[in-house]
């Protein structure tokens, strides 16, 4: 039985990699029929609106999308569209698998973590407003709801990925209410999930201790801000957000994407490098049940990472976009044939 998929290429190098992404994963064998919709640059063209209501109907209609890099506007212009996407199909966990790949030079070897991060509150959502002028206040806002489903979601995916131990980072030192509350909530949860150990750590602590021996930490947990910052973080251990692939997942719909931006300046040279966008297809087969495709997907992604033959620029190559996309697409015709 097939599946549909929403399928937003964005813009930038949006086109360019969502093509070999969507390449991939029809080699695979899976039945999808892609629900092409348009966002960013391309939708304000045609429609007036970096997000249109289309894209929002695609995603509710088949419950899973594979989106592109989209631009968004430093200070001023439209609003991101990813957290648009996020606040309005509530997709309150953002999930980033982290691991050192094969022919991947990297300072630490056998860095394999997960970071779950509250995709919905705090600092990052973006509430901000202008006192007076001159004075602008941003407002952190946390919920019991939110960050206990949040905790709940990190302890659920350690138990069935059989990771051994979920750490949650705050900054409760000084945001005692905030921050409190996050820890009350991954507590609680932490009660009913025995099975799983469970340690909180300082944030800046975090990131200090991820620089030193990432090997040490299995899922993260973090509220929104801290995530953000962290994930990048942890991607920068591994080669980069090339090779880092990203979820944001809510009760009824997902959207699968590479969390690097739209690199305008390489759009249409045939320079960007797939791989996140590839990765990110995986974790979306994986999502539909599609477990065996997701499997040979990452694994003829680590094969030619592996040859070492087939490099993007970032990755220290010369290779196109395109070629990693055929590379890949033939090192999993040459495993099925």
């Amino acid at each position: 039985m097939g599946h549909r998929v929403a399928l937003l290429p964005g813009d930038g190098i949006g086109p360019e990699v969502a093509d070999a992404a969507r390449a991939v994963i029809d080699a695979t064998g899976v039945a999808i029929e892609w629900v092409e919709g348009a966002a960013g640059r391309p939708a304000i063209e045609r429609e007036g609106d970096p997000l249109p209501e289309s894209v929002f109907a695609a995603i509710r209609e088949t419950g899973t999308a594979l989106k592109g890099p989209v631009t968004t506007p430093i200070g001023g212009g439209f609003q991101s569209v990813n957290v648009r996407l996020r606040k309005a199909l509530d997709l309150y966990a953002s999930v980033r698998p982290v691991r050192t790949m094969p022919g991947v030079p990297t300072r630490h070897e056998r860095v394999d973590l997960v970071i779950v991060r509250e995709n919905t509150e705090g600092l990052y959502a973006g509430l901000e407003h202008e006192v007076v002028p001159g004075v602008i206040e941003t407002l952190k806002i946390f919920t019991e709801k939110a960050c206990l489903r949040i905790a709940e979601y990190a302890f659920t995916l350690a138990r069935r990925d059989g990771r051994r131990k979920v750490t949650a980072a705050h900054k409760a030192s000084i945001m005692k209410m905030t921050d409190g509350l996050f820890l009350d909530c991954c507590r609680a949860v932490a009660a009913r999930h025995p099975d799983v150990g469970y340690e909180e750590i300082a944030v800046d602590t975090l990131c200090m201790e991820l620089v030193l021996d990432p090997t040490r930490f299995d899922v993260v947990l973090l509220e929104n801000l801290y995530g953000d910052i962290v994930s990048d973080l942890c991607a920068g251990l591994v080669g980069g957000l090339g090779v880092v692939p990203g979820a944001n997942v809510g009760a009824h719909a997902a959207v699968f994407e590479a969390v690097h931006g739209s690199a305008p300046d390489i759009a249409g040279k045939n320079l960007a490098n797939p791989l996140a966008l590839i990765l990110s297809g995986a974790l979306m087969l994986r999502h539909l049940g599609e477990h065996a495709a997701a499997t040979r997907v990452v694994d003829a992604t680590t094969a030619v990472l592996a040859a070492g033959r087939i490099r993007t620029r970032d990755l220290g190559g010369s290779a196109g976009t395109t070629d990693v996309r055929d590379a890949i697409v033939a090192a999993l015709r040459g495993a099925t044939a």
